[in-house]
């Protein structure tokens, strides 16, 4: 008997059908132009915990945001002139763009890993937005594999390479055969003043600075996230932070964990439930960080599954 998710056709029938497991907090692969994408809700900070877990990722990278058209764009991100021209020569297709996110977006923080800015799409295939639009949700997505393995070009190769539904994958895979890319999304950065490449991708950078002239290349960087693809420090708070605390100091505010809390403290997750301290790190975080707070006091996360990842962007922001 397989493991992995069951297949289904990219149809009519199987869109609605992989768009209501969406809509209920489900994992959902599905082909794109560019490779195969493992998405959930956009907006929905414990189905996107859950792509983290489902990959084995070891850090909370912001996701790609994928919508249908320009309109689901501007329901989530800022896009200036510059965005709209190279939406009008390279949109529907391989080429993500990093724009400011909307005060109103609804997106996840976990979704962006807590930053102002937010990585959107529009994919190619008519049937990819046919699923986007009965989603009715923007669609965060990275590719459809394992942690560190290739990406995935065809449905089987998602099958084989994510653990099935029971295992915390996802719910469906849909089939739109091979990716005819094949290559994951250029990804351009147009939150400042020069536009810069983060990610060489489906649009090539000549074709980019044909239409915006010369495109700055970022190298990696641990400092500022702005995209998959990148090793990069992300959300930090501006108060200090401190890890595996059990008592936090007079000043402090405190972050618990399972049992390990204090009357009024804000809790990742009470019955120490990894995903769920996932879903509500960034957004946690936010809260607490105000002008008033003197510092931030985190009580110990276990190190493993996505505890990994939480103590990796807590040592980051312990160190900013």
């Amino acid at each position: 008997m397989p493991t992995g998710a069951p297949i289904r056709a990219m149809d009519d029938a199987g869109i609605a059908e992989a768009a209501a497991l969406i809509r209920a907090g489900e994992l959902v692969a599905f082909a794109t132009e560019t490779v195969y994408g493992l998405g959930a809700d956009a907006t929905n900070a414990s189905a996107v915990a859950r792509i983290y877990a489902a990959k084995g990722r070891p850090t909370f990278n912001p996701l790609i945001s994928h919508v249908p058209d320009m309109a689901g764009v501007r329901a989530i991100a800022e896009p200036d002139e510059r965005a709209n021209m190279l939406a009008e020569r390279f949109w529907p297709g391989p080429l993500t763009l990093v724009l400011p996110k909307r005060a109103d977006s609804g997106i996840a923080g976990l979704t962006t890993a807590g930053l102002s800015s937010i990585a959107v799409r529009i994919p190619a295939r008519d049937a990819t937005r046919a699923f986007l639009r009965a989603c009715g949700v923007p669609i965060a997505a990275p590719s459809a594999n394992r942690s560190n393995s290739v990406s995935t070009t065809l449905a089987v190769h998602v099958q084989a390479s994510l653990p099935g539904p029971q295992n915390g994958g996802p719910a469906m895979i849909l089939d739109g055969g091979p990716c005819e890319v094949g290559l994951e999304s250029a990804v351009v950065d147009l939150t400042g003043k020069r536009a810069t490449l983060l990610r060489p991708g489906g649009v090539s950078r000549e074709d980019l600075e044909a239409v915006l002239g010369q495109i700055t290349l970022a190298g990696s960087n641990d400092s500022t996230p702005r995209s998959p693809g990148m090793m990069s420090r992300h959300y930090a708070p501006a108060a200090p932070l401190r890890m595996n605390v059990l008592d936090p100091r007079p000043d402090e505010v405190f972050l618990g964990f399972g049992t390990v809390s204090k009357p009024g403290a804000l809790n990742l997750s009470t019955t120490g439930n990894l995903i769920e301290a996932a879903a509500n790190l960034f957004e946690m975080l936010n809260t607490l960080d105000t002008p008033r707070t003197a510092g931030i006091a985190v009580a110990p996360v276990p190190s493993e599954g996505l505890g990994h990842a939480i103590n990796d962007r807590l040592r980051r922001a312990a160190h900013s």
